[in-house]
């Protein structure tokens, strides 16, 4: 096609020019942001006293359960009746000087210390190796279930996700991710799909399906604590970020069944007084006698936590003690949910807010980490009783948010705002709705678990079409590996095509499938001879990535002395990969890269493979000669997983560069006013209207007087 004439190109660009032009002058008479989209501007001083407030709100409601945490794991249940139970639930605990940490704050507290480590430009990402070096000099005490799993597999090289992986970590459906992450919602005001991304693999430190799932809805509420719309009532505000939250977990979570079923049955029920009786039916279908699908693990699981604080949150009307009350006595786990309400009420209500709620209470505002967490910095020296405050704690995670709305395309300033300490402009909206009553699911667009687990082909075939897998051994594992080495082997082979390590729906598995494919079998004993795995998929699929998820590996002595595991194993001494394309056996592509070496050294070994294209192929299989054996041993290998992946979808985040031409400029502008697409609407009110247009103009214009 010949270039148009110079005289149509200069004509153009100058009704291109002059249509800018209408648009600027109509952004400068725009109103000022609307209540709703002015939530998009946040004040770093005045959040930062949120934070502070965050941190006690925690403390407070912690402590107050902390005196009948597991009193009530069944009937009879506490009724309202048992709060001022002497030597029970006697009501708020405000008097703690220092506050005491304990494990609902203090793994929290590690993170803050290896986020601010990093430095001022740092990431906001932690890495599993990142994670595991903060956890083994800190926590090495007053932990529990999942958490206690997870550090003992850090002692042997295993690095989340693994930690978390159903084969390693048989605790990995209890609560401990939910209380341990919710503060990354809050170093994500106003971005919960940026608090679901850095978020994601401290979540996976300790969780998986829909205990990661439970873990996410916290930290979502702590993003959306300062976003709901201002004409709300606070009982109707809690069911905003309620909504919202429940929008970003796949449906098919069992999570997600929680927050449906406690909704519903608060909404149907006149009487918002009555949380008892919601309680008592979250019992019934969830625990004993349960409700199929569900299955009753332990008081301190996931699940029944997790609706007693969905429960507390809706019946507590936004009512901050009335909310921590219904926690605490609503049983089980009940300092967890308490504690992550009093964080949420801290961030809405900020620090006099909740100073309000205790009239002539002088809070203290020292913290004592030392209490249960070791090696960390001590910002009081001269302070015999304490190490760091709630004000020191809340101006770091301040200086973590300047980090991660700087890297996620929103605007800081250091100066201006309340006091000259700067504003944050927040990048455009994209997952949260100022009506979300009836609003699409987005977790195929935001959530990382849900990004990651649709990449398996594994789960594509096991859904639609057909998956196999086979072995070239005959496999008889001879016992069951003892705690924390998983619970052992199986000689089935679609153990390792069963796709339920990186499963992003969420349905509850009966029993956890936390068994491994293992070739244990004395008669498979032949010296540097290959062993074969093979998975089959009709039609086929787009391959980017293979993975490999090993299993656990058995030392010769110690816990896996047993007589039927002499000379231990479980691992590869080397690996070759191959695709089957086109009916043949071919090896991966030139340029492919593995992520890591295997290592006979470390268990729960996930190498990804990454192809520089995407293949189209019908199989997958790994040859490998099997390691261990000393002596009259048989060597053997376990495998958790032989999957193959589709390419990867980044995590969806907001952005003005409309025109996508790598800039944020004017052009934006232009595109906005003449295209009228969809990603025109960056406020999150549903309407592409002036008040985009105002948004999008503060953000190019930022930095004017600077300039």
């Amino acid at each position: 096609m010949s270039p148009a004439p110079a005289h149509l190109l200069a004509r153009t660009g100058s009704l291109r020019r002059s249509l800018l032009a209408s648009v600027l002058a109509l952004v400068c008479a725009a109103p000022a942001l609307a209540d709703w989209q002015s939530t998009r501007l946040i004040d770093r001083r005045e959040y930062t006293d949120r934070l502070r407030a965050m941190w006690l709100g925690e403390v407070i409601a912690n402590w107050t359960g902390i005196p009948v945490e597991g009193r009530w794991q069944g009937p009879p249940f506490a009724t309202d009746a048992n709060w001022g139970d002497p030597g029970g639930a006697t009501g708020f605990i405000t008097n703690q000087n220092p506050w005491w940490a304990d494990d609902d704050t203090d793994v929290e507290y590690v993170y803050l210390d290896a986020l601010a480590s990093l430095g001022e430009h740092g990431p906001v990402r932690l890495t599993g190796e990142q994670i595991r070096s903060a956890w083994i000099p800190h926590i090495n005490r007053a932990i529990w279930v999942s958490n206690a799993t997870a550090r003992s597999l850090m002692d042997r090289g295993v690095t989340p996700p693994s930690t978390s992986l159903g084969c390693a970590n048989t605790n990995s459906l209890m609560i401990d991710a939910q209380l341990t992450t919710e503060f990354f919602g809050a170093l994500a005001p106003g971005m919960p799909e940026v608090a679901l991304d850095i978020g994601a693999l401290p979540v996976r430190t300790t969780a998986y399906s829909h205990a990661a799932h439970a873990a996410q809805v916290y930290m979502i509420w702590y993003a959306l604590a300062t976003q709901s719309p201002a004409d709300l009532s606070p009982a109707d505000r809690t069911l905003w970020i309620l909504r919202n939250s429940r929008r970003l977990i796949p449906d098919t979570s069992k999570a997600a069944d929680i927050i449906d079923f406690v909704l519903a049955d608060y909404l149907a029920n006149p009487d918002k007084n009555d949380w008892e009786s919601t309680r008592d039916k979250v019992y019934a279908r969830y625990q004993n006698p349960r409700v199929a699908p569900f299955e009753y693990r332990s008081w301190v699981e996931s699940s029944v936590n997790f609706a007693s604080g969905v429960t507390a949150l809706l019946y507590g009307q936004g009512d901050y003690k009335r909310t921590i009350q219904i926690g605490v006595l609503c049983g089980w786990d009940c300092d967890n949910a308490p504690a992550t309400l009093g964080g949420l009420f801290g961030l809405m209500l900020g620090y006099d807010g909740l100073q309000a709620q205790f009239p002539g209470v002088n809070f203290s505002d020292r913290f004592w980490i030392s209490r249960t967490r070791d090696a960390l910095p001590d910002y009081l020296p001269l302070d015999a009783g304490a190490e760091d405050t709630f004000t020191l704690m809340a101006q770091r995670c301040a200086a973590i948010v300047d980090r991660v709305v700087e890297q996620h395309g929103g605007r800081v300033s250091h100066s201006g705002g309340t006091g000259g300490e700067g504003q944050w402009l927040l990048p455009p909206a994209v997952a949260i709705s100022p009506d979300p009553a009836g609003a699409p699911n987005l977790a195929s667009s935001v959530n990382p678990e849900t990004l990651e687990g649709n990449r398996s082909n594994n789960v594509r075939r096991r859904l639609a079409g057909s998956v196999s897998a086979s072995s070239s051994v005959q496999s008889n594992p001879p016992f069951i590996f003892p705690w924390p080495y998983g619970l052992g082997g199986t000689s089935g082979p679609a153990q390792f095509c069963n796709a339920v390590e990186f499963d992003p729906s969420g349905v509850e598995q009966h029993p956890l499938p936390s068994l491994c494919y293992s070739t244990q079998n004395p008669s498979n004993y032949t010296p540097g001879t290959e062993q074969t795995f093979t998975v089959l998929y009709s039609p086929g699929v787009p391959v980017r990535t293979v993975r490999f998820v090993e299993g656990p590996h058995f030392a010769p002595t110690g816990p896996t002395s047993d007589p039927n595991v002499p000379g231990g194993g479980g691992w590869f001494q080397n690996v070759t990969v191959e695709l089957l394309i086109g009916g043949q056996w071919t090896a991966l592509p030139m340029g492919s890269t593995q992520s890591e070496p295997l290592n006979d050294t470390v268990p729960f070994q996930i190498i990804d493979w990454s192809l520089p294209t995407t293949v189209q192929a019908s199989g997958v299989r790994l040859r490998g000669v099997p390691g261990g054996g000393v002596g009259a041993g048989a060597p053997f290998v376990t495998i958790a997983e032989l999957d193959t992946l589709d390419a990867p979808s980044p995590p969806l985040h907001g952005s003005f560069d409309l025109s996508a031409d790598g800039v944020e400029d004017t052009e934006d502008l232009y595109q906005l006013w003449t295209t009228g697409a969809p990603t025109a609407e960056l406020t999150g009110d549903g309407l592409a209207d002036e008040q985009d247009s105002a948004y999008l103009q503060r953000a190019i214009r930022w930095d004017e007087p600077a300039r």
